[in-house]
C-alpha cells in the first residue's frame, strides 16, 4: 500500500512540475533586421508570448565581441522576467569578432567615432519601441564590458532612457556628463578586481555623475575580475591570457540588482 501511494505521489509531483513549467513562460526569440546609416544591423527579439498587452523594452548591448550567444541569453532572460528585450547588433550586419585583437580594432573604431555608435543604438531603440508588445515610454538600456560603456555613454549624452546598467563596463566618458544632462537613472556593477577598470577611473566616474547631478549607484563586488557575469569568460582567459574570470556569486547578486533596478524605474 505504501509503495501505492509513493507512486501516486511521485506521479502527481512530476505532473505538477510539469504544469508549472509549461505555464512559467512561453519565450518566442528570433531574429530581426533594422538600419542604421545604410548598414543592415542584425539583432535578437525576445518576448513572453504568454504576457498580454504592451510592456517596457530594454535594450541588450553585447561586449566586444559582438551580439553573440552570451548576448542573446540575456535578451531571453529579461522577457522572461516580463519585458521585450533587443540584443543590438553595434558592428553591423551581425559582425562577431573570434580574437581579442578584432574584438578591440571591432570597439575602439565604434568608440572612437561615437556619433556612429549613438546612430546605431538610437535605430536600435527606435525599432525596439515600434514593436507591437512595447510601452514606448519605458525604454532602458543594459550593457556588458563594451556594451556597459555604450550605455553608459548614452546616458551621459542625455538620451531619453528610463534607466541604464552596465556590467562590468568602461567607465571612460566619450564626452563628460553636463549638469542636468543625464535624464536616465544609472546603475553600475563592477568587479573590484577588475584589470581594464583602475580605482581612479571608477573614483572620476563617481565625481563626474556627482557633479552631473545623475541619479546613479555603484556596486563593487569583491573578488569579481572582468567578464564576472559571462561562464566562457574563464575559456577566453585561458585561450588568450586575459585578466578574465566569471564569478557565479557576483553574476547572481548583479543579476538581482538589475531585477529589482528595473522594477523600481519602470514604476509609473
Amino acid at each position: 500500500m505504501k509503495k501505492i501511494l509513493i507512486v501516486i505521489v511521485a506521479f502527481s509531483l512530476a505532473w505538477a512540475v510539469a504544469d508549472l513549467a509549461s505555464a512559467k513562460t512561453d519565450i518566442e526569440g528570433k531574429e530581426v533586421k533594422y538600419s542604421a546609416e545604410g548598414v543592415v544591423m542584425k539583432g535578437y527579439l525576445a518576448y513572453d508570448k504568454s504576457v498580454k498587452g504592451k510592456r517596457p523594452g530594454v535594450l541588450v548591448v553585447h561586449e566586444w565581441w559582438g551580439l553573440n550567444e552570451y548576448a542573446r541569453k540575456r535578451a531571453r532572460m529579461l522577457a522572461e522576467m516580463g519585458y521585450t528585450a533587443l540584443a543590438a547588433d553595434m558592428y553591423g550586419e551581425g559582425k562577431q569578432a573570434l580574437h581579442p585583437e578584432d574584438a578591440s580594432k571591432f570597439s575602439s573604431e565604434l568608440m572612437k567615432n561615437f556619433n556612429t555608435a549613438k546612430t546605431r543604438f538610437m535605430a536600435a531603440m527606435e525599432f525596439l519601441r515600434k514593436q507591437p508588445t512595447v510601452d514606448p515610454e519605458r525604454i532602458a538600456a543594459i550593457g556588458y564590458c563594451f556594451g556597459g560603456g555604450v550605455v553608459l555613454n548614452m546616458a551621459r549624452m542625455g538620451v531619453d532612457l528610463k534607466g541604464v546598467a552596465s556590467f562590468h563596463g568602461s567607465l571612460t566618458a566619450v564626452k563628460p556628463a553636463q549638469p542636468g544632462a543625464v535624464k536616465a537613472k544609472i546603475l553600475v556593477l563592477h568587479g573590484a578586481d577588475d584589470k581594464f577598470v583602475t580605482p581612479e577611473q571608477v573614483e572620476a566616474f563617481e565625481n563626474e555623475m556627482k557633479n552631473a547631478g545623475a541619479d546613479f549607484r555603484i556596486i563593487s563586488y569583491p573578488g569579481a575580475m572582468h567578464g564576472f557575469t559571462n561562464p566562457d569568460a574563464d575559456e577566453y582567459a585561458k585561450k588568450f591570457n586575459l585578466p578574465l574570470g566569471y564569478n557565479a556569486e557576483a553574476d547572481k547578486k548583479s543579476w538581482d540588482e538589475l531585477r529589482k533596478f528595473l522594477k523600481m524605474i519602470f514604476q509609473k
